[in-house]
């Protein structure tokens, strides 16, 4: 990777697969405004036990889905994902969106040499992290005691005077971050997908394609009697649920455990005509895992509503899988790599002798 500088103020642009290590915090501290931010986007307490490791960069992050307005893609610029370094929420009431962090280049530096073995996120769980305790510096940009406060929402304006947490976090603070949206048709976000090397040519002439296609859907679904529409306008892949009244089931299913996605036919037996189940939507990314085996990280139990700002404790609890997530197949390969969140009763258990297989064939 060559690395051009012009001027003393030029960041470095970095590729993915190269190597960088967290600036330190105190460093990164002094470049942020009194929001604890840097160009909208928040550096959040979560964040600082990053702060001397070196991770792999994943992604180039100069686009990405808009969670909190749905207004589709936005541009970001000087921004990179790290491979599996994801917000762990302790510094916000303990959200467990578990949502891949947002890095300015300004906050890492290109190194040589290995990143750190294993994901960062089992290994930040290792390790005693403070999310602020240590002294605060005496910068003129901002303070690890500034961010916590920043984060519990101390720069957002609450719409009743009830003492509810509002939090922000990178997430709720996305479209100050990325004001600018990215149209369907603008071709050089498919050019510097290609060029990033975050999508193979495959994938985003593909992505083009359903993009075009679901577009004409919506639109004939606006404007043509339903006998003219193809299936009915529905966008592609065609799911559409068949259940009147959503049927529940409770697994308990706990971290650790094996299960397999159940096939499509039998979760669209569990949504309805919006493919939702109890208010929980299948998302199309979602079919590439149906009839595959995967691991439970955790249950998901509270999360922050990124219009909002509140935390959601959710009726019914939902499993993340590990390495199961969002490939942007059919939004425009954005980088994001959300998780999927999957109700118990799309998913069923590994028989305990086909773990035990499949831990003897991992181990031989």
């Amino acid at each position: 990777m060559s690395v051009t500088v012009q001027r003393s103020d030029v960041r470095p642009t970095f590729s993915i697969g190269d190597v960088v290590e967290v600036k330190p915090a105190e460093e990164i501290l002094a470049g942020l405004d009194e929001r604890g931010e840097l160009g909208s986007l928040p550096f959040m307490p979560e964040m600082l036990q990053f702060c001397g490791r070196r991770f792999v960069v994943d992604k180039i992050a100069f686009k990405t889905c808009d969670t909190a307005t749905w207004t589709g893609l936005r541009r970001l610029t000087d921004t990179v994902h790290l491979a599996g370094v994801r917000c762990d929420g302790q510094g916000h009431g303990g959200c467990q969106a578990g949502c891949l962090v947002f890095w300015k280049t300004a906050w890492l530096t290109l190194v040589s040499g290995p990143a750190e073995d294993g994901p960062p996120e089992v290994s930040a769980r290792s390790r005693s992290s403070s999310h602020g305790a240590a002294p605060s510096s005496g910068c003129s940009g901002c303070t690890r005691e500034r961010l916590t406060e920043v984060a519990h929402g101390a720069c957002r304006p609450r719409e009743t005077a009830s003492d509810e947490h509002v939090y922000s976090c990178q997430a709720t603070e996305l479209t100050r971050a990325a004001p600018v949206g990215i149209p369907l048709w603008d071709l050089t976000q498919y050019v510097q997908d290609v060029r990033t090397g975050n999508a193979p040519p495959g994938q985003v002439l593909r992505g083009i394609a359903v993009g075009a296609f679901n577009r004409m859907q919506d639109l004939t679904r606006q404007r043509l009697p339903e006998r003219f529409r193809i299936r009915g306008g529905e966008r592609y892949p065609f799911i559409r649920g068949t259940a009147d009244r959503t049927p529940v089931e409770s697994l308990g299913l706990q971290p650790g455990e094996w299960v397999r996605v159940k096939s499509l036919e039998e979760i669209r037996a569990t949504l309805n005509s919006d493919n939702l189940n109890r208010g929980m939507s299948f998302d199309r990314e979602m079919i590439r895992y149906c009839g595959r085996t995967a691991q439970v990280l955790r249950r998901v139990e509270r999360i922050i509503d990124e219009s909002t700002g509140r935390m959601q404790t959710m009726k019914t609890p939902c499993i993340v899988l590990a390495d199961v997530a969002c490939t942007a197949d059919y939004h425009r390969s954005c980088p994001r790599s959300v998780y999927a969140y999957w109700r118990e009763i799309w998913l069923e258990r590994v028989p305990a002798s086909l773990t035990a297989s499949r831990a003897a064939g991992d181990n031989s």
